[in-house]
């Protein structure tokens, strides 16, 4: 009986290169297969289903704008490309894009909620209520006392969380915030729906706050000095350490005061 010789090394080495390759090759040419099949157009995507939040823009609306944006089929589309095609609408905050069995796709929208104006007069930009900057067409906003906000770019949150911390104080007085704008140089400068402006100065929003405070509890009776009342103030300067700075109308010199912190 003839026993078989061992192969050597290399010719074993050889037998399983060989092997792997003809694996490698068929699975290569199971996913080529499978991607030609994918993309075949029995799998296109035959409906575009648009909830959520949708007053500003109605779903054939935001269908027949970003439809001509979207590729693939069912199976091989990009959902976060057709996300940020749906988030580059106008009001679009947020889409949610899913895919639902066979042939469709779902998508869940967020508006943005407007909560001021953003900028200068006359810009087209608005502030939401998560602080973030967006462009819309301002004549669609439902609002008419939305307040207008402005400060360097990426200071959103920032002015609004101003605003929102001396709002109270200021309705307390029977005064509303119109305008509120943080400088490039960290400075804040407030408009009042009576016209006044006010210099508020820089710092902490805690030291801007403990300033605001200062000022309107004495306000009255500054103001009353001059017989007039707190309506009369056309300026306010509160960047002075011991004290601020004011202008009334029908009064021709200034007025200082020096209360203490």
């Amino acid at each position: 009986m003839t026993k078989s010789l061992p192969q050597p090394v290399d010719v074993k080495l050889m037998n399983l290169t060989a092997s792997a390759l003809f694996v490698l090759f068929a699975l290569l040419l199971v996913g080529m297969l499978a991607l030609w099949v994918l993309r075949q157009p029995v799998f296109a995507v035959r409906a575009i289903a648009v909830t959520g939040e949708v007053t500003h823009s109605n779903a054939v609306t935001v269908r027949a704008n970003v439809a001509s944006q979207l590729s693939g089929t069912f199976f091989t589309m990009d959902l976060d490309r057709a996300r940020q095609a749906f988030e580059a609408l106008p009001w679009v905050r947020k889409a949610v894009v899913r895919r639902e069995f066979p042939n469709r796709l779902k998508i869940v929208l967020q508006e943005h909620k407007p909560f001021a104006y953003w900028g200068v007069e006359g810009d087209s930009r608005l502030l939401n209520n998560f602080g973030e900057v967006f462009e819309a067409n301002v004549d669609e906003v439902e609002q008419a006392d939305l307040p207008r906000l402005n400060g360097p770019d990426g200071q959103g949150a920032a002015v609004l969380a101003m605003y929102q911390t001396l709002q109270p104080l200021f309705a307390g007085m029977d005064m509303a915030l119109e305008q509120l704008e943080l400088s490039g140089r960290g400075g804040w400068r407030v408009q009042l729906d009576t016209g006044a402006t006010l210099e508020l100065g820089g710092g902490s929003v805690a030291e801007v706050l403990e300033r605001t405070q200062r000022f309107l509890k004495t306000l009255t009776q500054v103001t009353s000095r001059y017989g007039r009342t707190p309506e009369a103030l056309e300026t306010a300067d509160l960047r002075h350490e011991d004290g601020y700075a004011i202008r009334l109308r029908g009064v021709t010199t200034g007025a200082v005061s020096g209360q203490k912190k």
